[in-house]
């Protein structure tokens, strides 16, 4: 197994360059994996890669909780269930807030756009008609049930740190991201669960002092499944570049 750990020289040759370009332009938001576990010493292996991601002074504030098996089954159980009795009685929302504004209090252009694009994208490659309320609550639930994926990931941090450490965390999430496609495996970030942080602190011993950021489900695609062929547009680079 290869040591995370290991110190490479700056500007040590890539036998195949072309190998980090296809793990970056192939690695999407996968919505459907397969019954196939991941051995431990993969995941050990990932999050040691990921841990090289840069950070302001050397922080590193990522704090990784793993879930797999029948822990992940309960927890699955347990938002699932919350997020259906939110659905009866939209009154339950103060005890769902996300612990700190991932989007937006008010959507506008392009944002609001790219937003709409994705949303109505995704349904229209799952046959979900505009309106359809419970099948968006059914297809919105997915993501508490990680997809099936069988590794769920949830990510803390201290609370007390600032803003920039928040995207020290960015970068090891697209780090992990990349390192798993290297390996044949797939992911989904998904702020969807901060949602439920309430539910999802406690259950994994996180303390009051740490925030949940996101969570993630990992594991081997399901490449039969209709929803794993949505692909996200990316806008071109001179519409968000200036040259000077």
């Amino acid at each position: 197994m290869t040591d995370p750990t290991r110190t490479y020289e700056v500007g040590a040759r890539l036998a195949d360059p072309a190998s980090v370009e296809t793990a970056i332009r192939s690695r999407a938001s996968v919505r459907a994996f397969l019954d196939r576990p991941v051995p431990r010493e993969i995941l050990e292996e990932l999050l040691g890669l990921a841990s090289q991601a840069p950070s302001g002074v050397n922080t590193q504030p990522w704090r990784v909780y793993v879930l797999q098996g029948e822990r992940r089954a309960e927890l699955v159980r347990k938002v699932c269930e919350a997020h259906d009795a939110l659905q009866k009685d939209p009154s339950l929302a103060p005890q769902f807030r996300e612990e700190y504004d991932y989007y937006p209090g008010e959507w506008f252009s392009p944002y609001l756009d790219r937003r709409r694009e994705n949303g109505w994208g995704l349904y229209a490659t799952l046959g979900i008609a505009k309106g359809d309320k419970e099948k968006m609550h059914r297809q919105q639930q997915r993501n508490y049930c990680f997809f099936d994926a069988p590794v769920g990931l949830m990510f803390t941090i201290d609370r007390r740190l600032g803003r920039g450490s928040l995207l020290d965390y960015g970068m090891f999430l697209q780090t992990l991201m990349i390192a798993a496609r290297a390996k044949g495996l797939d992911t989904c970030p998904q702020a969807a669960w901060n949602s439920f942080a309430s539910i999802v602190k406690p259950f994994i011993g996180a303390s009051e002092g740490e925030m949940l950021v996101c969570g993630m489900s990992l594991g081997y695609a399901d490449d039969a499944s209709t929803v794993n062929s949505f692909r996200t547009t990316r806008a071109p680079v001179d519409t968000f570049t200036t040259w000077l």
